[in-house]
């Protein structure tokens, strides 16, 4: 009931303007493809109201769950973009709730299992041909940002008082250098040795 009137007017809104669709939460490919299938449906009920609407919205998925990340050689296959949603898949990951001050110490995005999963995921993007992006507290951190640009992520999305420290980061390192740090801090053991790691050597 709430589904399908959003679809529709997103594909509405794509006659307009470029628009995209971009499905949370995912854990498994069937989910993605009973997806199409409403959006399908989508397009079927507004050609049948005789409305116009776009055939090129792109649909992809927000890679924020563990499982996402190690399906998305699979999942490559049948999206057209990954948006890597750091703050829930380092939290899923590393079982570590960011609002329990008890344990909010062990939250750390260059965990070396974390930076696993967001390297496996740009790269199943670019051998399939298909943009990868990233969005929360990791895409905002210049040190991350370096590792980042040596994975090859297409787009960072950020608040816009994060911008210049990003900005200022990646301009004064080469791509050459990105790879090199991160060719080194992929042979490190431990995130906060990461971390100390990346001040040191930018």
């Amino acid at each position: 009931d709430l589904f399908l009137p959003q679809l529709k007017a997103i594909l509405r809104a794509g006659v307009y303007g470029k628009a995209a669709i971009m499905i949370p939460m995912i854990i498994n490919v069937a989910e993605f493809k009973k997806v199409k299938e409403f959006i399908e449906e989508a397009k079927l009920e507004l050609a049948h109201e005789g409305k116009a609407y776009s055939d090129d919205v792109q649909v992809g998925i927000m890679v924020e769950t563990p499982a996402a990340a190690i399906m998305t050689p699979v999942l490559a296959k049948y999206v057209d973009f990954f948006s890597i949603g750091t703050n829930d898949l380092v939290q899923y990951t590393l079982a570590v709730d960011r609002g329990n001050a008890n344990i909010s110490y062990l939250y750390n995005h260059f965990n070396p299992a974390v930076l696993r999963l967001v390297q496996r995921t740009i790269s199943s993007a670019r051998e399939n041909g298909i943009w990868a992006g990233m969005c929360g507290e990791m895409a905002s951190d210049p040190y991350a940002a370096v590792l980042l640009m040596g994975m090859g992520i297409h787009e960072l999305s950020m608040s816009a008082p994060s911008i210049p420290r990003v900005k200022e980061m990646l301009r004064k390192t080469s791509s050459v250098k990105a790879k090199e740090v991160l060719a080194d801090v992929m042979k490190l053991e431990d995130g906060d040795e990461i971390r100390e790691y990346l001040h040191k050597v930018l």
